[in-house]
């Protein structure tokens, strides 16, 4: 008597991934934050993810080597800052430009279009006290349940960090301008 042969794992048995969204933190010292984000919003666009990233720092106007990847391949990137904020001249204009890209942000994040929306440079904005990190929480409370919102900056509020799903510190060990003398270069940080 031959018995009956076991249940085959594999596609029958498995259950559909439901996607929950995810608020994601890339924080700290070290380099990579926005290298981080734009890998994974590159992920997400292969899998045909409505993506988009807005810029709080650069200037409308940049046009590093990720405005001109994202440009060919579609994924809108809004840059509104006045570039170095920690250098501007003008702190009242930075702050004003990172408040209105914030109410560009939360219309965006709000409207459900996107399935993934990367806040590049905005916990420098918090640290700064330029949009109010309750608000920032607040709305990312309300965002429709699938979309995952990935956050970059150094210093990230704590208060940010405890909310989110998952938290990235990068940290330096060892950096070429730092530690060499070595300018940025295209490519690599440009």
């Amino acid at each position: 008597m031959t018995s009956e042969p076991e249940p085959a794992t594999g596609a029958a048995e498995r259950r559909p991934r439901v996607r929950r969204g995810l608020v994601i933190v890339n924080t700290g010292e070290g380099k990579g934050k926005t290298t981080a984000a734009l890998g994974v919003m590159f992920r997400a666009w292969g899998r045909d993810f409505r993506t988009r990233m807005f810029q709080f720092i650069k200037t409308a106007g940049a046009r590093f080597g990720e405005h001109r990847a994202a440009e060919r391949i579609g994924i809108p990137i809004e840059a509104g800052g006045d570039g170095c904020t920690i250098r501007s001249k003008d702190t009242e204009q930075a702050a004003a430009l990172a408040a209105q890209q914030w109410e560009r942000c939360k219309e965006a994040i709000l409207s459900g279009e996107h399935d993934l929306i990367v806040l590049d440079e905005l916990a420098y904005v918090l640290h700064y006290g330029w949009v109010p990190t309750a608000d920032v929480i607040e709305t990312l409370r309300r965002r429709p349940e699938g979309m995952h919102v990935i956050v970059t900056g150094r210093y990230a509020p704590q208060e940010l960090i405890d909310f989110a799903d998952l938290v990235t510190d990068m940290r330096v060990i060892k950096h070429p301008y730092r530690d060499q003398g070595i300018k940025a270069q295209l490519g690599i940080e440009l």
